[in-house]
């Protein structure tokens, strides 16, 4: 007897159709799986068989073959037990289970016949809507995931046997309801608020630009200076997550095994803060499955770096290729993934070992090659890459007794909303959604001095030595000040305080 299932399988966050073939022969009892399958597929034999025999069904004892097809792609994980277990007792005419062949399946079963969640239910679905697919069966822990899928029928079902009695029409199950996005949003609470911050007003300033434009942040200074608390705050100006950049964050959440159960989607701007001894690896994702790192975890959030040079040198290498083209590729031996990565780069780091080169108040006790070695962890490209680079001093006790009220996240917020309904409003015929995205024509086009500006970026470029990449990033900076203020042109002073963002590439790395 034969039968065929549906099943999708997952390569990055793009998912493909596999069809699990099943023959059913006489013969010596057997069991094999072919079609590229993984060791967590192999093994399903065991748990298919169990919980078959677990949920009261006969188990054929004959000889049984498991086609995975496309056979030359790589299948990997538990997710395909389900339709393996339904492809089986289809060839049994007694059960007529006829109508298998309208669903995807997807799920893991447990050896009592339970089936459990899997990753990636999110992508996987998405990906089948694209090619045509309208039901699917999915295991009921992944069913508010699935609710925010528009346009399919998906079923959650708890246990093979359920799976098996709705299949035969003896059980009706209600789809899973679509949820709305913006009840969730709204629900969801905030983080930290600039309130609470004392002092600091130039690196406020600077991550309100970084926020505006989507520009990454170099914040320099003395252990305690609240570096680690100005980026912790950051994410609370930054624009709400819209439907579809929450879909593409809670892709990648799902694939990686991080998403909330209770809502099923990202609500929030993701915040990640990989401790400095993260190997590459989990930065950059990979692995035997390649999996998504935290580069990619934190797309359309912020990826917050603390002591920059505490990482090891390749770790920062990394980042050149997401923070250029917004994507990440981790290649591996048998698989080549390409996973999207746009982010906030925050990092900090102390200026020196000890921490109080420069500062006004503190000693520095460190030699300079100590410094040079110290700051020779980041290299010229990458410092290229970030767009603003900001100094944070201590606090003075003054600041801290203050009882004046320092500005809300709320209302800096308001000032970056604004910002940014420019900016979508002049790439609305593009992919950029941020001025720190513009490619070289567009930096010509949108950033364009008048002459006492020129004459302001040549002075700086020939004393700071900038690079051509720093020369537009410095273009890009400019054109978000400006658009903080509502003006339509790059004025000389808007130029100037973005160079004041660069001045410490000749401070400490000149």
């Amino acid at each position: 007897m034969l039968s065929k299932v549906k099943s999708f399988g997952l390569k990055g966050i793009e998912g493909f159709p596999i069809d699990v073939e099943t023959d059913v022969s006489n013969g010596l009892p057997k069991f094999d799986i072919v079609g590229l399958a993984d060791t967590a597929i192999k093994e399903a034999k065991e748990r298919v068989r169990t919980a078959i025999k677990n949920s009261g069904f006969e188990y054929p004892t004959r000889k049984i073959t498991i086609n995975l097809a496309p056979a030359d792609i790589k299948k990997e994980g538990a997710l395909y037990d389900l339709a393996i277990a339904i492809s089986i007792l289809a060839t049994d005419e007694a059960l007529a289970i006829s109508s298998h062949k309208n669903y995807v399946m997807i799920g893991e079963l447990s050896f009592d016949g339970e089936i459990k969640r899997v990753k990636g239910v999110l992508p996987l679905l998405i990906s089948a809507r694209k090619l045509g697919y309208k039901k699917f069966i999915v295991p009921v822990e992944n069913a508010t995931e699935a609710g925010f899928i528009s346009g399919i029928e998906v079923y959650p079902i708890s246990t093979l046997e359920e799976c098996v009695r709705f299949l035969k029409g003896e059980i009706t199950i209600n789809k899973v309801e679509v949820c709305e996005f913006e009840k969730v949003i709204s629900a969801s609470e905030g983080g930290l608020n600039f309130s609470n911050v004392k002092g600091q007003a130039r690196a406020k300033r600077a991550l309100e630009i970084a926020a505006a434009g989507g520009h990454n942040l170099l914040m320099i200074g003395p252990p305690g200076s609240g570096k680690s608390m100005l980026a912790k705050c950051f994410p609370s100006i930054l624009p709400d997550l819209t439907f579809e950049e929450a879909l593409e964050v809670t892709k990648i959440h799902s694939i990686a095994g991080e998403l909330d159960l209770k809502t099923g989607i990202v609500t929030k701007r993701p915040f990640r803060s990989p401790h400095h001894t993260a190997s590459t690896v989990s930065l950059t994702g990979g692995g035997s499955n390649s999996k998504p790192g935290e580069i990619s975890l934190a797309h359309n959030g912020v990826l917050f770096l603390d002591e920059l040079p505490e990482y090891t040198r390749h770790s920062i290498e990394t980042l050149r290729q997401p923070l250029e083209d917004g994507i990440i590729t981790v290649a591996r031996a048998n698989a080549t993934v390409v996973y999207p990565a746009t982010f906030n780069l925050i990092a900090s780091m102390n200026p020196c070992p000890c921490g109080n080169f420069g500062s006004k108040d503190r000693e520095c006790r460190c030699t300079p090659n100590q410094i040079h070695k110290y700051l020779a962890k980041l290299s010229g490209p990458i410092m290229d890459r970030i767009d603003i680079h900001v100094e944070v001093d201590s606090v003075s006790f003054d600041d801290l007794k203050s009882q004046k009220e320092e500005e809300s996240s709320e209302k800096i917020k308001e000032r970056v909303d604004k910002a940014r309904e420019i900016q979508l409003a002049r790439f609305k015929n593009s992919k950029n959604f941020c001025n720190a995205k513009m490619s070289v024509p567009q930096t010509k086009k949108f950033c364009a001095l008048d002459k006492t500006g020129e004459d302001i970026l040549r002075s700086a470029f020939e004393k700071l030595k900038l690079s051509a990449r720093a020369h537009d990033r410095l273009l890009r900076v400019a054109r978000t000040i400006a658009d903080l203020e509502g003006e339509d042109n790059i004025l000389p002073q808007h130029i100037a305080e973005a160079i004041g963002y660069r001045s410490l590439d000749r401070k400490y790395w000149g």
